[in-house]
Order: structure tokens, then sequence, then C-alpha cells
């Protein structure tokens, strides 16, 4: 067991992916602890390293393990991504590695003439990818789980293979090889989540994604198209919708990743795909963090669609508010303060937060 109460926060975590709660809001709040008393691993000669090594990233994940305090519904898990949007990686993309990133360079000259990339068991990413996953399972055991890298499909990985500005183009001058990659991707996409599930997966079958801290007890991944900030609402509906609700039906849980106010526009799109089980909203750069009461009504019209709200970032005050303006049914929130007993008493107050 991860933690102690692991078996309660998975339950909170299954009611809120079904829109309810059990005893109180769905709340993770990660404070530091012991940082003073723990030696950092020593960085790798090389970025390639720091990204690859799996006995590294496993170093680094045991050092973020002891200085980490888990509070509320939080928990550890060991991060298996290799930038966001490993799958073009798998897929013939080469990276060029920064210390916080990893970008993604353009492998297919022309979409009109390309055949879209098979599944490849050699390529040195997915058994680095394997190689991570294989050697976290073994080694953190009952510590923390182990995640999905954080693979991203769709558009987002097309502009990742093509380019970003030959993309738009080729929305608008051959819309139907963009069409054939997409149906194809899906089916990539799971070429690889499905032989990574039997290794990662929990007891109960239950799995957590590199992105935004999440659980679920069954299939889940965090979902996106950051590309959509340039394209309309009908090339929306067009070209991501139709392939987004196709993978969230194979899937038992998802949750989309929507990244600023340019993507505000497909809200209600994404609200009828009835396949999508929760929203993450972003406000963006330089906009009030998410936990912020400005945000209240777009919660409003991600509850009143029938799907489930992921807030990332704020402090105890706004969390509470958030609460007693909606309610704890379907909220996850996540937030970090300064110490455990901070985190331990705002989780204490927390069962006391209702609407009002």
């Amino acid at each position: 067991m991860i933690k102690p109460d692991w078996d309660k926060s998975r339950e909170r975590f299954e009611a809120w992916w079904n829109r309810g709660c059990v005893d109180r809001v769905l709340l993770q709040v990660l404070a530091p602890q012991n940082a003073a008393a723990q030696a950092k691993p020593p960085q790798p000669e090389t970025l390639e390293e720091q990204w690859l090594d799996a006995d590294y990233r496993i170093r680094a994940f045991e050092y973020r393990l002891a200085t980490t305090h888990y509070g509320g519904d939080a928990f550890p898990y060991f991060d298996t991504h290799i930038g966001p949007g490993t799958l073009a990686l798998y897929l013939g993309s080469e990276p060029s590695f920064a210390p916080d990133t990893v970008w993604y360079n353009p492998c297919i000259d022309d979409i009109a003439t390309a055949s879209v990339p098979e599944y490849d068991e050699n390529n040195r990413y997915w058994q680095a990818t394997l190689q991570m996953v294989t050697n976290g399972v073994e080694c953190f055991k009952d510590r923390a789980l182990v995640s999905f890298p954080d693979l991203i499909e769709g558009l987002d990985i097309i502009a990742s293979l093509v380019g970003t500005d030959r993309l738009l183009m080729y929305l608008v001058d051959a819309p139907e090889h963009v069409h054939r990659f997409q149906r194809a991707l899906v089916d990539r996409y799971f070429d690889y989540y499905d032989r990574l599930y039997p290794i990662i997966k929990d007891d109960i079958g239950g799995t957590c994604f590199s992105a935004f801290q999440t659980y679920a007890p069954g299939r889940m991944a965090k979902v996106q198209c950051d590309f959509s900030a340039m394209i309309s609402p009908s090339m929306f509906e067009e070209f991501v919708a139709p392939y987004l609700a196709e993978q969230c039906s194979r899937l038992d849980y998802s949750v989309f990743h929507l990244d600023g106010p340019c993507c505000l526009q497909h809200l209600d799109i994404l609200l009828s795909i009835d396949e999508l089980d929760a929203i993450q909203w972003t406000p963006g750069a330089g906009q009030p963090c998410a936990c912020d009461e400005s945000h209240i009504p777009i919660y409003r019209r991600i509850r009143a669609a029938g799907k489930s709200c992921m807030v990332r970032g704020g402090n105890p005050d706004q969390a509470r508010n958030l609460v007693e303006e909606l309610g704890p049914e379907g909220l996850d929130i996540a937030i970090s303060v300064s110490s455990p007993e901070e985190a331990d008493e705002v989780v204490r107050q927390s069962f006391h937060w209702r609407k009002l």
C-alpha cells in the first residue's frame, strides 16, 4: 500500500470520476519535508542521460519521494515520460532535450506521400520507456505507483511529426491526409498504451498518468489538443472531436487538458463528447491560478454538462472557496503548501467544506 489511507483515497477518486464525492472533496495537498537532510543525486553528464537513463530517473524520484509530503489524497508516482508528447519519439521524431522539457523535431517532409509510422518494438525511446517502467515497478513496488508516460495524441503529435506551420497548411490544402493520420494514430496510440497497461496497473487494475497528478481505478489517460488554440471551432469539430471520442471510448476514464484562453472556444464541443469524463482547465500565463474564483463560471459550465472538474494550483483559502461555491461533488483540487503540518491541517478542515 503506497500510503496508509490509500484505499479510501482510491474510493474518493472513483467517486470523483463519477461526478460525486464520498466524505469530502477530493483534495491533494503537497508539501516539502526533510529537504535539508537529503542529498540530491548527482546530475548526469548529458541532458540525454538525464531523460533516458532509467537508473538516474529512479534515483531522482527517490529524492523526490523522500522530500515530499503527500497530504490528503495526493500520492507518490514515478513519472516515466520523455517530455510532453513522448509518442512522437516512438513514431520517428528526434528530440531536442532541455533541462525541463523535450522538443520534438519534424521527421515527415510531405504528409500526402508519407505513411503513418508503424509500431516499432525496437525504437530506442520506446525501449527506454519500457526499461524505466519495468525498473520502476520493480523498485517501488508498494511505495509508489508508476505512471503512463505523457504520450499525447492527435493533432499535437502530427504537429511534432510534420511541423506546426505545415500542419496549419495541411488542414486547408490536404485535409484528407490529416484525417488519414488521425484515424491511424488512434490505433497507434493504443499499440503503446496497451503494452504499458499490464505492466503498470495496480492490484485493482488502476492507473496513474504522468501529467496532472491523477489516478483512476481502470484504464485512464489525460488527453489534449494544445494545437487547437490556432484553429476554429468548426475545424476542431472536424479534425479533433471524432478522434478524441474514439480514443476516450477505448479508455475507462479520460480527462481533457484545456490549455489557455484561446482553447476556451472549444469547450462546448468538448462538453458534448459523451465519452469524455472530466476537464482540467489551465488558465494560461499571466492569468489567475486555476483555483481563483474568476474561473468559477467555467467550472459551472463543466459541471452542468455532467463532467468533473480537475483544478491544479492555488492556496487553501481559494480551494475552500471553490467548494463553498460549487460543492465538493466532481471536484479534484490539488494545491501545495509550505509544510506537512499545514497540509494535514488543510485536509482536516476540508471535511467541513460544503456548498454555502
